[in-house]
């Protein structure tokens, strides 16, 4: 009797064993296949390098690094902050004007174009080929100039709007643009970046959605950038008017197989930055820098630049 009771409890705390083990094996298989299932819905883009990125203390309040070869990220600060964009803004509007019209276009400078803050030299009047303006306005981040393609380009289906709904026209396609490139923490209220008032920007983005804008337009509008890898370049309007376009990004001819930039500046925004280089040939790195100072951007810049050539050299 007693064997029997015995034989009987053990049979059962062998029974509570198995069935411990069992949901223990069921648990961890959960996490392992949970796991793998939110690596398979996480964009490559976001997977973190296997090798460690060397450390750096920067001024910025964001960055990020992607090796836009290996779709891998090598650095990230903040990327999915959103923030004040100032300036890159018109990095979109440069990419939705030569989706809208073709780049011999001719535009002409209004008065409604000089209203925005900042004199890029540019005269009431004057005509340029969309593709020159687009290139002086990149390098030298002229306001004007981007009104000016805002103005000729918004609401081409109407011609009776007027300045405000064509401007307002255009800027809707930079946001549908941003919508349909996946840019999910973009959003545009001007062409410019200006600040629209003491507390708000004129564009809000994160540093991992302007290190994709960025590494869309060089593989497929290769050509929309190339200006801005130059310090300093003339540029003439259709009548003849030479233009002295001086590069804001510092560092152009100093950074190694820089292919495009764009720097940012507002009360709002701080310091912003974004750039496309090639250290070595046909490994395009994007780096974004969000919310530094005016002169910090470039020094972090740099601090991105030696800590991205170091983790490359040790690969």
């Amino acid at each position: 009797m007693f064997n029997n009771q015995f034989l009987h409890k053990d049979a059962e705390l062998r029974f509570f064993v198995f069935l411990a083990l069992g949901l223990s094996l069921l648990v961890v298989s959960s996490y392992v296949l949970g796991s793998r299932v939110e690596r398979g819905d996480t964009s490559a883009p976001t997977e973190r390098a296997s090798v460690p990125f060397p450390e750096v203390t920067l001024q910025a309040r964001a960055a990020y690094v992607y090796d836009a070869r290996t779709n891998a990220v090598l650095y990230a600060k903040n990327e999915n902050t959103r923030m004040p964009l100032a300036s890159l803004t018109k990095v979109m509007a440069a990419l939705v004007a030569r989706e809208l019209s073709p780049e011999y276009g001719t535009v002409t400078v209004t008065r409604e174009s000089l209203e925005p803050t900042g004199d890029s030299g540019l005269l009431v009047g004057e005509r340029w080929s969309l593709k020159d303006l687009l290139d002086f306005s990149l390098i030298t981040s002229s306001n004007d100039g981007m009104r000016t393609v805002a103005l000729s380009l918004g609401a081409l289906q109407s011609s009776n709007a007027n300045p405000r709904e064509r401007v307002d026209d255009f800027v809707n396609e930079m946001n549908k643009k941003a919508t349909a490139l996946d840019l999910k923490n973009t959003y545009f209220w001007n062409e410019t970046g200006l600040d629209e008032s003491e507390y708000k920007g004129g564009a809000y983005g994160t540093a991992r959605d302007m290190a994709h804008l960025m590494d869309y337009i060089t593989r497929y509008y290769p050509e929309a950038l190339l200006a801005t890898r130059e310090p300093l370049s003339s540029i003439s309007s259709m009548d003849n008017i030479a233009h002295e376009a001086k590069n804001t990004n510092t560092l152009a001819g100093f950074i190694p197989g820089l292919k495009a930039s764009k720097t940012g500046y507002t009360n709002t925004a701080g310091g912003n930055l974004v750039f496309v280089f090639d250290p070595e040939l046909g490994r395009p790195i994007v780096i974004t820098i969000l919310g530094s100072t005016e002169k910090g951007r470039f020094e972090d810049a740099k601090l991105l630049i030696e800590a991205t050539l170091k983790y490359i050299n040790q690969n």
